[in-house]
């Protein structure tokens, strides 16, 4: 694995704000990768970019050394100044070799991420890998590297825990959401816009849930969440003048105190009697706590949540030595598969060549004798050849696998 190198810029050592100026846009990503194969002669490459890491994987006898780095982002033609640039190679992280393996695996299982167990790593690995590989910029190298982790990730996220329960308080609270029994088409009231309540309605929005209302402070805002919900906006000035009722409320925003008190809630009822949802992810609470005192309700608040959140997490922190076991055992699988590939790669040739010796032979040293020969001694030689032949080629090929598989597992131990 000498050749494997990893340039990764992560969560870890950049802050996010600061991830986005590495970022390549599709339209760009081919002509630079050009660039830098050319000039720095990498045979494989490809390029992954997620909300907390921008990272290359490629092949090559290349030391990564400072110098290789500053020409390989210079190379790269960063649209930021030089001085900005100098700063990224202090925040670079470099792996070579079996560490570089290893980074790959991990960060594919999800152990290195922001958070821990998030499948969509994978997904975002496998979606870069085949952009570049659909552009020519991979070959037979990565992809044996991309196979491996495939699997290697599937194993984990089936054999372990560690993404089994979400620790996201948006996650957990549309299944607390899921728990209760909504009418069909239920109507939900969206009191306020910013991030939370974005990821909860659109979470409801893929579930087929369309009819939705949202309120804000500043209507700007509130009229940009109500076009990707296909809503009516309103102001949060208005939501006391609001007659439609609601079967939902999912309510934060960031007031200093509660702004759902018992005359709005009242308000806001329109005389109906049935068991409310109310989903409160504000902190502190959006709805007073005397209205879930006076009121039927399902009441989901983000404290109860933040708990569950916190516990689910730990367990799945729990899980990282069995999922560090199961990536070294493909580690060690996929070492064998490496060198059983590099021998099928050497000796690609020896059949032809055969061929080319039996054509000969055939042909030019033993032709006259063959001629000599009648039809049904001649037909048993070409058996004998044939049989011989398929031997000569198979024989070899299957000695050397068996040899490196013992060599590798002499290293191993």
């Amino acid at each position: 694995m000498k050749n494997l190198k990893v340039i990764a810029f992560t969560h870890k050592h950049v802050e996010l704000k600061d991830l986005g100026n590495l970022v390549i846009c599709n339209e760009e990503l081919e002509d630079r990768l050009v660039n830098l194969k050319t000039t720095l002669d990498i045979p494989e490459i490809f390029y992954i970019a997620t909300c907390n890491r921008v990272e290359f994987v490629f092949c090559g006898g290349h030391e990564l050394n400072d110098e290789f780095v500053a020409n390989f982002l210079q190379q790269m033609n960063f649209c930021v100044p030089a001085e900005r640039l100098q700063c990224y190679l202090g925040q670079v992280t470099r792996y070579t070799d079996m560490d570089a393996l290893n980074h790959l695996f991990r960060m594919s299982c999800s152990l290195e991420s922001l958070v821990v167990g998030e499948k969509e790593i994978l997904a975002q690995v496998r979606r870069a890998y085949e952009r570049c590989r659909t552009a020519g910029f991979t070959g037979d190298y990565l992809r044996l590297v991309m196979d491996r982790l495939v699997k290697t990730a599937k194993e984990v996220y089936t054999y372990t825990n560690i993404s089994r329960n979400p620790i996201s308080v948006v996650s957990l609270a549309y299944r607390k959401l899921k728990e209760t029994k909504l009418p069909t088409n239920p109507r939900v009231l969206v009191i306020g816009s910013g991030e939370t309540n974005q990821n909860l309605a659109k979470y409801l929005k893929k579930h087929q849930h369309a009819n939705f209302v949202v309120f804000n402070r500043t209507l700007k805002n509130a009229q940009k969440l109500a076009r990707e919900l296909n809503a009516e906006a309103y102001s949060l000035s208005e939501l006391a003048h609001y007659k439609k009722g609601f079967d939902v409320m999912i309510v934060c925003t960031g007031a200093p105190e509660a702004i759902i008190n018992i005359h709005l809630y009242k308000s806001l009822l329109q005389g109906e009697t049935d068991k409310k949802v109310i989903v409160d992810l504000a902190v502190p609470n959006d709805v007073d706590a005397e209205v879930v005192a006076q009121f039927p309700m399902h009441y989901i608040e983000v404290s109860s949540l933040q708990a569950i959140a916190e516990k689910n997490k730990q367990e799945r922190y729990a899980e990282l030595e069995n999922a560090d076991t199961i990536i070294q055992q493909n580690i060690q699988e996929f070492l064998a598969v490496i060198k059983q590939r590099r021998v099928e790669v050497a000796m690609r040739e020896v059949p032809e060549k055969i061929k080319a010796i039996r054509a000969f032979a055939v042909n030019e040293v033993f032709a006259q004798d063959l001629q000599n020969l009648d039809p049904q001694a001649r037909e048993v030689l070409e058996k004998v050849i044939s049989y011989m032949e398929k031997k000569y080629i198979k024989v070899p090929m299957v000695m050397a696998k068996e040899i490196l598989v013992q060599n590798s597992q002499k290293e191993i131990n």
